[in-house]
């Protein structure tokens, strides 16, 4: 046990050490943040972490997630520790071009990372899709999450606190890194463990309280951790700055790198460099199980009208038994975006996250992490409470399959808070997004059945009424298509909608015919990426294009079109967008269309006053 205590203390200098040598060497950073945390993490990955760091996306390895990532530089020291970068790599940090970022990315050159971190309270929720997806896989792993104690200040470690106990998963182990300071002094409670072991109780969480400097009692928290039968919270008081005379338990060093000579003497004192390697433990021989009966049935197909709500639960339903791999997240409105048709027949890969919105998506990107095609619903007015998850989503290059129902001032009498109208600006903001919006069930669970297998975020925005069935089963619908539904060589006038404005689009085309005015349609069902080819001929040909949207007009289809068209030449004619500018209120669907102008007699108007 000597020997062993030795290894650790040894291990925890060498990530303290690096840890300085790094920031120093980049100029900024965090080593003292990186000092708090280093004997926690030298014993996991030298005894408790079973990990073939040759192949770090083996499903028989556990999971580390450094939730609190601006101790980036203490992960990366021990990524060094047990030979996966190299002493060059760890001292490239902060440098442009370096895989090894201020916080941690998982970037194709760092395979040992994940997922993304650095914005705090993330952390947790994606450790629970981890351990979810490991016992659906029956692969016995264990999930380890560090957190910072100034972010456990963040509602959502709570929300994946409450789901992490009801959900049962007993292989999940947070370590608290409580070091007393944050960023601009004392955290909320300090050093005051008991209550942050007595807040994780009262979730149903096992707790244990350690000094988080004492490698023993390291050791024997975690094996007593991983052998619980709940989740566990080490609460581990710690010491920012931990082994540095000048830095221990003082204020001022947060995110601030050490001048060569300071760095000098911390080195010193943490008993100068070395260059140990060590092994973690091999991960156990696993035969993963194959989860969910398949069976190739055939497509939906609709000849009538039906919510696009309700043709998302049906396609997911559909393909539960074409696809093993996946799984369904709800935000306990299964009955309103129809997950429910999928928890029926899949109900082993259904997971239900209640009205925890953050924690939906952070463990929608632990199961994706971990292989696990997963798809998140809910109403597309809650996904703004998780948008910084989303935002988290694509650093981490996360495959993310989000849908948004009850979408734009269609939904009717609810009222304001529960349209999405700012939805699509939302996403199409995201790096490398993909925008759908379908306008009738076959054009759903066509497009459905393509997010499957899209990288990064992917959105399909959904409605709450019937829309009437407009294509056939052999159509097809390619991301980054469209489809023009009128069209002829007279045309003077384009109108461009998405979803429900689709059929307020046909039904003026008709109105403006009657009058002699001929009128194509066109429907953007992708809106990111756009088909910016036919919107420039369709402008070109016809010299108005009217956008019309049931969304702010700010960001939404109509910006789409008309960045499409900037990128593609001058604009040799007029574009219009239609969409919602004021605040709405309570209304039946087609009140609230009249009222956004988005209504078919609205576009009608709008086309004869710019056309005269």
């Amino acid at each position: 046990m000597d020997d062993r205590i030795q290894l650790w203390n040894d291990l925890a200098a060498q990530i303290g050490v690096d840890s300085i040598r790094c920031t120093t060497e980049a100029g900024s950073g965090h080593p003292t943040s990186s000092l708090s945390c280093a004997h926690l993490l030298a014993v996991l990955y030298a005894n408790h972490l079973r990990y073939d760091v040759e192949d770090p996306k083996s499903p028989a390895n556990d999971r580390f997630v450094m939730s609190k990532g601006h101790a980036a530089p203490a992960l990366y020291a021990t990524l060094k520790a047990i030979g996966a970068i190299s002493d060059d790599e760890l001292l490239s940090l902060r440098r442009f071009g370096s895989p090894i970022q201020g916080h941690p990315a998982p970037v194709p050159e760092l395979p040992w990372v994940d997922v993304a971190t650095g914005s705090l309270g993330q952390g947790l929720a994606v450790g629970l899709g981890m351990s979810i997806a490991m016992r659906l896989d029956g692969t016995g792993g264990r999930v380890f999450v560090l957190i910072g104690d100034s972010e456990a200040a963040e509602g959502s470690i709570w929300e994946a606190m409450e789901a992490a106990a009801f959900h049962q998963v007993d292989d999940l182990v947070a370590v608290l890194d409580m070091n007393r300071l944050g960023q601009r002094g004392p955290t909320m409670h300090e050093w005051n463990g008991d209550l942050f072991a007595r807040r994780a109780q009262s979730y149903g969480w096992r707790t244990i309280e350690i000094d988080g400097h004492d490698v023993a009692a390291i050791d024997a928290a975690y094996t007593e951790a991983v052998a619980a039968d709940a989740p566990t919270m080490i609460v581990a008081r710690t010491e920012k700055g931990h082994g540095v005379s000048f830095t221990a338990n003082r204020e001022g060093w947060h995110g601030k790198a050490m001048s060569e000579e300071q760095a000098a003497q911390a080195i010193e004192e943490l008993g100068g460099i070395r260059s140990l390697i060590v092994k973690p433990p091999s991960p156990p021989d696993i035969k993963p199980l194959t989860l969910g009966e398949l069976h190739a049935e055939p497509a939906p197909v609709y000849a009538e009208a039906i919510a696009t709500r309700k043709a998302f639960g049906e396609a997911l339903a559909w393909l539960a038994g074409h696809r093993a791999d996946l799984v369904v997240l709800d935000g306990e409105v299964g009955n309103s975006t129809h997950t429910e048709d999928f928890q029926e027949v899949a109900p082993e890969r259904f997971v239900q996250m209640y009205i925890a919105e953050q924690a939906l998506i952070g463990t929608q990107t632990g199961l994706q992490a971990l292989g696990k095609t997963a798809f998140g619903a809910t109403f597309g007015a809650f996904l703004t409470r998780a948008y910084d998850q989303v935002r988290m989503g694509a650093i981490s290059r996360a495959d993310l399959r989000l849908s948004g129902s009850h979408a734009g001032v269609s939904i009717g009498e609810d009222g304001p808070s529960q349209m999405a109208v700012e939805d699509i600006a939302m996403f199409r903001t995201l790096h490398g997004s993909t925008v759908l919006y379908p306008a009738d069930g076959t054009a759903t669970v066509k497009l459905v059945a393509a997010m499957c297998d899209l990288p990064g975020i992917s959105y399909v925005r959904t409605t709450r009424e019937a829309t009437p069935a407009l294509y056939g089963p052999d159509e097809a619908f390619p991301i980054g298509g469209s489809k023009t539904l009128r069209s002829s060589d007279g045309d003077i006038a384009t109108i461009v909608g998405a979803g429900v404005t689709v059929r307020e689009g046909l039904a003026a085309a008709d109105a403006l015919a009657a009058d002699g005015i001929s009128v194509r349609v066109i429907d953007a069902y992708s809106v990111k990426p756009i088909d910016a080819s036919t919107l420039r001929h369709a402008l070109e040909q016809t010299g108005l294009v009217v956008v019309v949207e049931d969304h702010r007009v700010e960001g939404g289809l109509g910006d789409a079109v008309l960045d499409a068209l900037a990128a593609t030449g001058p604009l040799n004619g007029r574009v219009i967008k239609l969409g919602v500018r004021d605040m709405p209120g309570s209304g039946t669907a087609d009140e609230l269309r009249s009222w956004a102008g988005i209504d078919a007699d609205s576009i009608a108007a709008r086309i004869r006053e710019a056309l005269a």
